[in-house]
């Protein structure tokens, strides 16, 4: 039984919104000017770097797995880890352009540890649910 065209964009949509969205927030938060970001502890932006990079990994493996066909787990392991330490790049780059933000090496490399965590715990519920 053929799928409809309608169908097919409901599922897609169903599992790369959410990776849009998460995308979305990041970039949104990327345009505060530097004096607009409130302080609560110190470090924080590590966490946030991590946490928010662990969530992109976690719905980008789970979107590439239902919508890119069958692929080894490794796969979509190493395809997640690199387009979300890609777009965290490109979030460096795009606070270029943001007063008060500068583009850090050290936030690239939380964003990729972030990345990997959230590539490897999604690719670890893959498996086990398979």
């Amino acid at each position: 039984m053929a799928v409809s065209t309608a169908k097919r964009l409901y599922w897609f949509l169903y599992y790369w919104m959410p990776v849009c969205a998460v995308a979305a927030f990041i970039f949104a938060t990327s345009s505060l000017p530097g004096k607009d970001i409130p302080s609560l502890f110190p470090y924080e932006d590590i966490l946030y770097h991590f946490a928010i990079y662990v969530i992109l990994a976690l719905f980008f493996i789970r979107a590439l797995r239902r919508t890119g066909g069958p692929r080894p787990v490794v796969v979509l392991f190493v395809i997640t880890v690199v387009s979300c330490a890609l777009y965290g790049v490109s979030d460096e780059l795009h606070q270029l352009l943001t007063a008060g933000r500068s583009c850090s090496a050290f936030d690239i490399l939380i964003d990729t540890a972030g990345s990997f965590l959230g590539a490897a715990a999604g690719g670890v519920f893959i498996t086990w649910r398979s």
